[in-house]
Protein backbone atom coordinates (compact mmCIF):
# COMPACT_ATOMS: atom_id res chain seq x y z
CA UNK A 1 0.00 0.00 0.00
CA UNK A 2 1.58 3.25 -1.10
CA UNK A 3 0.59 6.20 1.07
CA UNK A 4 0.84 9.66 -0.45
CA UNK A 5 1.41 12.81 1.59
CA UNK A 6 -2.26 13.85 1.47
CA UNK A 7 -3.40 10.47 2.81
CA UNK A 8 -0.85 10.72 5.62
CA UNK A 9 -2.11 14.21 6.48
CA UNK A 10 -5.67 12.84 6.59
CA UNK A 11 -4.65 10.10 9.05
CA UNK A 12 -2.90 12.67 11.25
CA UNK A 13 -5.98 14.92 11.09
CA UNK A 14 -8.14 11.98 12.24
CA UNK A 15 -5.75 11.36 15.14
CA UNK A 16 -6.06 15.00 16.18
CA UNK A 17 -9.83 15.27 15.79
CA UNK A 18 -10.54 12.07 17.71
CA UNK A 19 -7.75 12.63 20.27
CA UNK A 20 -6.35 9.19 19.46
CA UNK A 21 -2.82 8.02 20.07
CA UNK A 22 -2.75 5.46 17.27
CA UNK A 23 -4.55 4.62 14.05
CA UNK A 24 -3.99 1.58 11.84
CA UNK A 25 -5.20 1.09 8.29
CA UNK A 26 -5.20 -2.25 6.46
CA UNK A 27 -5.64 -2.68 2.73
CA UNK A 28 -5.23 -6.10 1.13
CA UNK A 29 -2.19 -7.42 3.00
CA UNK A 30 -0.55 -4.06 3.64
CA UNK A 31 -0.79 -2.29 6.98
CA UNK A 32 0.01 1.31 7.91
CA UNK A 33 0.13 2.46 11.54
CA UNK A 34 0.43 6.08 12.65
CA UNK A 35 1.16 6.59 16.34
CA UNK A 36 1.90 9.55 18.58
CA UNK A 37 3.03 9.97 22.14
CA UNK A 38 0.00 10.03 24.51
CA UNK A 39 1.79 12.74 26.51
CA UNK A 40 1.10 15.08 23.58
CA UNK A 41 -2.67 14.81 24.12
CA UNK A 42 -4.28 17.48 26.31
CA UNK A 43 -5.06 16.10 29.79
CA UNK A 44 -8.76 16.86 29.36
CA UNK A 45 -9.03 15.33 25.89
CA UNK A 46 -11.63 12.67 25.33
CA UNK A 47 -10.85 9.40 23.60
CA UNK A 48 -13.05 7.89 20.94
CA UNK A 49 -12.97 5.83 17.82
CA UNK A 50 -12.36 7.21 14.34
CA UNK A 51 -15.78 6.10 13.12
CA UNK A 52 -17.49 8.02 15.89
CA UNK A 53 -15.33 11.11 15.44
CA UNK A 54 -16.15 11.40 11.76
CA UNK A 55 -19.84 10.86 12.47
CA UNK A 56 -20.28 13.39 15.28
CA UNK A 57 -17.33 15.43 16.54
CA UNK A 58 -15.26 14.74 19.68
CA UNK A 59 -17.01 13.74 22.89
CA UNK A 60 -15.04 13.67 26.15
CA UNK A 61 -14.69 10.66 28.40
CA UNK A 62 -17.24 11.27 31.11
CA UNK A 63 -17.60 11.09 34.80
CA UNK A 64 -21.33 10.83 35.30
CA UNK A 65 -22.82 12.11 38.52
CA UNK A 66 -23.80 9.33 40.89
CA UNK A 67 -27.32 9.08 42.28
CA UNK A 68 -27.96 11.43 45.19
CA UNK A 69 -27.71 8.65 47.78
CA UNK A 70 -24.16 7.93 46.56
CA UNK A 71 -20.94 9.73 47.44
CA UNK A 72 -19.04 9.83 44.18
CA UNK A 73 -19.25 9.64 40.44
CA UNK A 74 -19.09 7.04 37.71
CA UNK A 75 -16.46 6.75 34.99
CA UNK A 76 -18.34 5.81 31.82
CA UNK A 77 -17.27 4.25 28.55
CA UNK A 78 -16.83 6.83 25.78
CA UNK A 79 -17.72 4.28 23.09
CA UNK A 80 -18.50 0.65 22.29
CA UNK A 81 -15.58 -1.72 22.80
CA UNK A 82 -13.94 -4.28 25.07
CA UNK A 83 -13.01 -3.33 28.66
CA UNK A 84 -9.56 -4.25 29.99
CA UNK A 85 -8.39 -3.58 33.55
CA UNK A 86 -4.67 -4.15 32.78
CA UNK A 87 -2.23 -3.06 30.06
CA UNK A 88 -1.56 -6.69 29.08
CA UNK A 89 -3.21 -10.07 29.71
CA UNK A 90 -0.65 -11.01 32.37
CA UNK A 91 -0.21 -7.47 33.77
CA UNK A 92 -1.48 -6.06 37.04
CA UNK A 93 -4.70 -4.02 36.87
CA UNK A 94 -4.28 -0.27 36.50
CA UNK A 95 -6.42 0.19 39.65
CA UNK A 96 -8.21 -1.90 42.28
CA UNK A 97 -10.98 -1.13 44.75
CA UNK A 98 -9.56 1.09 47.48
CA UNK A 99 -6.87 2.66 45.29
CA UNK A 100 -6.55 6.43 45.23
CA UNK A 101 -6.47 7.92 41.75
CA UNK A 102 -5.35 11.30 40.48
CA UNK A 103 -7.13 13.28 37.81
CA UNK A 104 -5.73 12.15 34.45
CA UNK A 105 -4.44 8.80 35.75
CA UNK A 106 -5.03 5.87 33.40
CA UNK A 107 -7.51 3.49 35.07
CA UNK A 108 -8.38 1.05 32.24
CA UNK A 109 -8.34 0.44 28.50
CA UNK A 110 -11.29 0.18 26.13
CA UNK A 111 -10.38 -1.51 22.86
CA UNK A 112 -12.37 -0.22 19.90
CA UNK A 113 -11.69 -0.92 16.25
CA UNK A 114 -8.43 -2.68 17.20
CA UNK A 115 -7.21 0.47 18.98
CA UNK A 116 -6.29 0.34 22.66
CA UNK A 117 -7.69 3.55 24.16
CA UNK A 118 -6.53 4.53 27.63
CA UNK A 119 -9.35 5.80 29.85
CA UNK A 120 -8.32 8.33 32.46
CA UNK A 121 -9.89 9.40 35.73
CA UNK A 122 -11.56 12.77 35.22
CA UNK A 123 -11.39 13.56 38.94
CA UNK A 124 -9.22 12.63 41.91
CA UNK A 125 -10.68 10.19 44.39
CA UNK A 126 -10.85 6.57 45.52
CA UNK A 127 -12.01 3.60 43.46
CA UNK A 128 -15.08 2.30 45.31
CA UNK A 129 -16.34 -0.23 42.79
CA UNK A 130 -15.28 -1.88 39.53
CA UNK A 131 -18.50 -2.37 37.59
CA UNK A 132 -17.33 -4.36 34.53
CA UNK A 133 -15.53 -7.69 34.36
CA UNK A 134 -12.19 -7.74 32.54
CA UNK A 135 -12.48 -8.65 28.86
CA UNK A 136 -16.22 -7.97 28.67
CA UNK A 137 -17.86 -5.82 25.98
CA UNK A 138 -19.08 -2.35 26.95
CA UNK A 139 -21.47 0.05 25.27
CA UNK A 140 -21.29 3.82 25.00
CA UNK A 141 -22.17 5.29 28.41
CA UNK A 142 -21.79 2.04 30.38
CA UNK A 143 -20.51 2.62 33.90
CA UNK A 144 -17.00 1.23 34.36
CA UNK A 145 -15.98 2.43 37.84
CA UNK A 146 -17.51 4.25 40.77
CA UNK A 147 -15.13 6.80 42.28
CA UNK A 148 -15.58 8.53 45.61
CA UNK A 149 -14.51 12.08 44.85
CA UNK A 150 -12.11 13.82 47.18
Amino acid sequence: MKLDLEQLRELIRLLDEANLTEIEVEHDEDRIRVRRDPALLPASAGVESVAQSTARGPEPVGVAAAPEDDDGAYVTSPFVGTFYRAPSPDGDPFVDVGDSVAQGQVICIVEAMKLMNEIEAEAAGTIVEVLVENGKPVEYGDRLFRIEIG
